[in-house]
């Protein structure tokens, strides 16, 4: 038998945004995008190590894989954290 409290302490949870949703997909990606864009051109040594095989490489200032790996973390901190903001203003 589920108890009462139970069901008002449910009704209250705030919405945490895990289910899926293709407006967080295009947000994510854009900002991965993005960071991919801008990131290569200012960490310090963007090309030590061996290269990420992007299709465009000039678009991209041609990264190695810890400039690669660095942009795509960054541009998920920077993804999620637009989510989780737009999902508590109630835009998305």
């Amino acid at each position: 038998m589920i108890s009462s409290l139970l069901l008002a302490v449910q009704a209250t949870v705030a919405n945490t945004g895990a289910e899926f949703s293709l407006n967080k997909f295009i947000i994510i990606t854009a900002s991965c995008i993005l960071a991919l864009l801008i990131i290569p051109r200012v960490i310090r040594y963007p090309h030590v190590g061996p290269k990420m095989p992007l299709p465009f490489p000039s678009v991209f200032n041609n990264p190695s894989v810890g400039a690669f790996l660095a942009a795509i973390s960054t541009g998920h901190l920077v993804g999620v954290g637009a989510v989780l903001g737009l999902t508590n203003l109630g835009i998305i």
